[in-house]
C-alpha cells in the first residue's frame, strides 16, 4: 500500500520541486533559488511530501517558510496539479504551522495572489485573516497580493483549531506526527 512521507527538502529534491513550482506557481523560482534557500538561508525551512510506492518515491508537493525573529513567514506551498484536492496542501500548511509553533514563533504571515481563492480559503481555515494588500506584487503578471496573518500561534483558539484540523489530514508516515509534535529534524 502506498505511504505518504513528509520530510525536510534536500538538494536532490530540487528538480522535482522546480517542476511542481513551474506547473503550480508560474515558474518564478529557478533551481538556484531553492539551492540558496537550502544552503545559505538559515531562516528557511522547506518540506516535501513524498509518495512512497513503487521503485522510486514521487514528490507530490512542497512548502517552505522563514523563521524570522518571532514571525513565521510562509514563503511557498504547492502541490502538483494532478495530485490536488486530496488534502495534501492542507497537510503541508499544517506542517508549516507545526514547525512555526515548535520554533516559538508568535504569528505566521504570508502573501497570496488575489485570484487564488482556493489557497485563501485554505489559509482562512487555518486562522489566517487578511490585513492588507501589496499592489502589483507578482512580477510575472503584476497581480496584487493579499497579506494574511494569524492570531498568536500559542493562543488556545489557534491550538484548538490546529487540533481539529489535524483530524482532516491524510494519513502519513509517523515522522510527520513527530514533526508536528516538536520532534523530527532539528533546525539547520
Amino acid at each position: 500500500m502506498p505511504e505518504l512521507l513528509l520530510r525536510p527538502m534536500t538538494i536532490d529534491d530540487i528538480p522535482a520541486v522546480v517542476e511542481i513550482e513551474q506547473a503550480s506557481l508560474n515558474g518564478n523560482w529557478p533551481a538556484t533559488a531553492f539551492e540558496r534557500e537550502l544552503d545559505q538561508n538559515a531562516m528557511a525551512r522547506y518540506l516535501v511530501l513524498e509518495l512512497q510506492s513503487g521503485e522510486r518515491p514521487q514528490i507530490l508537493g512542497f512548502a517552505g517558510l522563514w523563521l524570522m525573529v518571532d514571525e513565521a513567514h510562509v514563503v511557498t506551498v504547492a502541490v502538483a496539479p494532478e495530485h490536488r484536492r486530496r488534502g495534501y496542501g492542507r497537510l503541508l500548511v499544517h506542517a508549516l504551522l507545526g514547525l512555526a509553533t515548535r520554533n516559538s514563533m508568535a504569528v505566521a504571515t504570508l502573501e497570496c495572489r488575489v485570484s487564488n481563492l482556493a489557497a485563501r480559503r485554505l489559509y482562512r481555515d487555518y486562522g489566517f485573516y487578511e490585513v492588507g494588500k501589496r499592489t502589483r506584487y507578482y512580477s510575472d503578471n503584476g497581480e496584487d497580493a493579499v497579506i494574511m496573518t494569524t492570531e498568536a500561534l500559542d493562543s488556545l483558539p489557534f491550538q484548538e483549531r490546529l487540533a481539529r484540523l489535524q483530524e482532516l489530514l491524510p494519513t502519513v508516515d509517523l515522522s510527520v506526527t513527530k514533526l508536528l509534535a516538536g520532534g523530527g529534524p532539528p533546525p539547520p
